[in-house]
């Protein structure tokens, strides 16, 4: 078998194994569901995401100032996928508290889902200098730059950057393959897309 039909095959594999991976929370945020959010732990009743949307957008049309309102509205429509109204519901939230690297992350997201993909790397770059021990920050920034603006040595930067503060995390052997298909992707120039970590 040839070299490059092996790479073919391990990316591949690395693509299957990591596409069933959309999303990373941190645990311990309190009040920012993850992605998953949709049906609770133990087997309750799914979430009502359009309720949830009209109560926080009649809380945020009476109190503009409702840093958390603003929050979960940008999360609730992260969560059902609309993602303008979620970079818009972010902003909102970021003209109360600029400097918070988990809604500058979840909109830089947002923004790669749109194609701005400059943008993306501009609230994943902030969100670093905010907090360098940021780690789905470095993530996404990675993701963008090896599958949306196709430069694998800067994806790889930032992946390595990531291990160098979790190298014993549970996603660190996720990353690990990562750089790996970035290093193939930088001899090969084309490859398949990683999924995108969540705060």
């Amino acid at each position: 078998m040839k070299r490059e039909n092996i790479l073919y095959a391990v990316v591949a594999l690395l693509v299957g194994l990591l596409g069933g991976f959309l999303i990373f929370s941190i645990s311990g945020q309190k009040g920012q569901p993850s992605v998953n959010a949709g049906i609770p732990a133990g087997g309750g009743a799914p979430i009502d995401y359009q309720q949830r949307i009209a109560e926080a957008e009649k809380i945020v049309a009476r109190e503009p100032g409702n840093l958390q309102a603003w929050v979960q509205l940008g999360n609730d429509y992260f969560d059902t996928d609309q993602p303008q109204k979620a970079i818009n519901a972010y902003g909102k939230a970021l003209e109360l508290d600029p400097n918070n690297p988990n809604i500058l992350t979840d909109q830089g997201i947002m923004y790669k889902r749109v194609g701005q993909f400059d943008r993306a790397v501009a609230n994943f770059e902030k969100a670093q200098q905010i907090d360098p021990k940021h780690v789905q920050s470095l993530y996404n920034l990675g993701v963008v730059y090896m599958d949306d603006l196709k430069q694998p040595d800067k994806a790889i930067k930032a992946w390595n950057r990531y291990l160098e503060l979790e190298p014993t995390s549970p996603n660190a052997q996720q990353i690990r393959g990562l750089i790996e298909q970035a290093k193939g992707l930088q001899q090969m120039k084309g490859g398949a897309s990683a999924p995108l970590f969540r705060k």
